[in-house]
């Protein structure tokens, strides 16, 4: 088995009022790891639910194929499903019975013995509220119960729609600890995120959508490398600072704060940069280096600066 999740040509059209056709998924590839944390991200519409919905067999994809666990989707899910949890939009639970009761009958159904439980109310940290009722759960908890069922069954695949969705910082990091160990023990997590920053501390590689179609992919390090290092210089004379800047060769770029440009260049670059103003009579007021990461990489690919 190559990947966990290979996708070709997928492409979802839903047909509205009057005849009119909205693309959700145009003509997505995707490849998914055997193994790790793999993050799959997008803003607001760029079809990553539609996508994951198709993957699960819950909507039926307009045209292109799916492969998971190595099985023809929809056609195969029935001989996979059972190797694969997933958490998709809200959760649904009993709302006047306990966590633990809940987790119990879902474990029933799947034969599953009551330490398993046990395992996974420790795992998501909800132990101590287990014997309460669904309905006095804040929105995190509900999560974690959801998370919490999700991998009831050790599956080799783990979908996660927003895990993180309601949970306070300390309980972000626990969310995060959690997949990570999952992804670590030699199963595949699919998770979809709007919390960038944790998705960079968490995942071994991401794909970016955007519009339904893939913007880019790959392992998290060598995303961030294709979008190396800038200088925030803070200066008087911007225009004509960015003047002699680019004769000396430099791209500048200017900014929304007054007084400000950015230099693409890196940190070793400072001291020229600093030098090829100084010689035209003009000083810095601050310098400060800007090292990519996967929120500026994310706005960059996906035009959501100005948002």
């Amino acid at each position: 088995m190559a990947s966990a999740v290979e996708i070709r040509g997928l492409r979802k059209v839903y047909s509205g009022l009057r005849g009119r056709k909205t693309v959700a998924i145009d003509s997505l590839d995707l490849d998914v790891p055997v193994a790790g944390v793999f993050g799959f991200l997008g803003p607001n519409g760029a079809g990553k639910t539609t996508a994951i919905r198709c993957l699960l067999g819950l909507v039926t994809p307009t045209e292109g194929s799916i492969r998971l666990l190595d099985a023809e989707i929809p056609r195969a899910l029935p001989g996979v499903i059972d190797r694969v949890g997933a958490l998709v939009e809200s959760p649904k639970f009993f709302p006047g019975f306990s966590g633990r009761l809940n987790l119990e009958l879902l474990a029933a159904t799947r034969e599953l013995p009551a330490s398993e439980v046990e395992r996974v109310l420790d795992e998501v940290g909800l132990t101590d509220r287990a014997q309460d009722h669904f309905t006095t759960y804040s929105l995190g908890m509900k999560q974690r119960l959801a998370v919490a069922g999700a991998i009831l069954k050790h599956p080799e695949l783990l979908v996660l729609d927003e895990p993180a969705n309601g949970l306070d910082p300390a309980g972000i990091k626990d969310m995060r600890e959690l997949i990570r160990r999952y992804g670590s023990s030699g199963s595949t997590v699919l998770v979809s995120s709007h919390q960038l920053a944790e998705v960079q501390l968490m995942c071994d590689s991401v794909a970016i959508i955007n519009r339904g179609k893939l913007i880019t992919s790959g392992a998290v390090s060598d995303v961030l490398a294709g979008h190396p290092a800038r200088l925030l210089v803070t200066i008087d004379d911007v225009p004509g600072s960015t003047r002699v800047l680019a004769s000396a060769g430099f791209v500048v770029q200017p900014t929304d704060t007054p007084g400000q440009l950015l230099v693409e260049a890196g940190e070793t670059d400072a001291a020229r940069v600093t030098e090829t103003l100084a010689l035209s009579g003009r000083y810095l007021r601050g310098l400060r280096v800007e090292t990519a990461n996967l929120e500026s990489v994310f706005l960059e690919l996906t035009n959501q600066g100005d948002a």
